[in-house]
């Protein structure tokens, strides 16, 4: 289960990292005039960091989801070991003891 969200994050930012790459030597070596280019990388920048603050928004919120359901089973499992212990105990207090024969 980590490794696919890792496997994902990883894959997202590296089509976000190369999509920015591509549109920026596009304009680069695109013929235009340097105040259209540094206007068109200006604008680019914008939209590679306004995608890359919702990639992050959107790995933040599943995250924090992950990290929710490993509680709640945490928990669960807490619960679980502390019924098992508290059985135990019954076992063992209603066996007979040796000394009582």
């Amino acid at each position: 289960m980590s490794n696919n969200r890792s496997s994902a994050f990883e894959i997202t930012m590296s089509f976000l990292l190369g999509t920015a790459t591509g549109f920026i030597l596009g304009i680069l070596f695109a013929p235009a005039s340097g105040e259209e280019t540094r206007k068109k990388i200006q604008e680019s920048a914008a939209k590679a960091s306004e995608k890359a603050k919702e990639s992050y928004e959107k790995i933040a919120r599943e995250a924090e989801k992950g990290m929710k359901i490993a509680k709640e089973k945490t928990i669960e499992g807490v619960d679980v070991i502390k019924d098992f212990v508290e059985k135990k105990k019954e076992e063992i207090s209603k066996q007979p003891t040796e000394d009582s024969d």
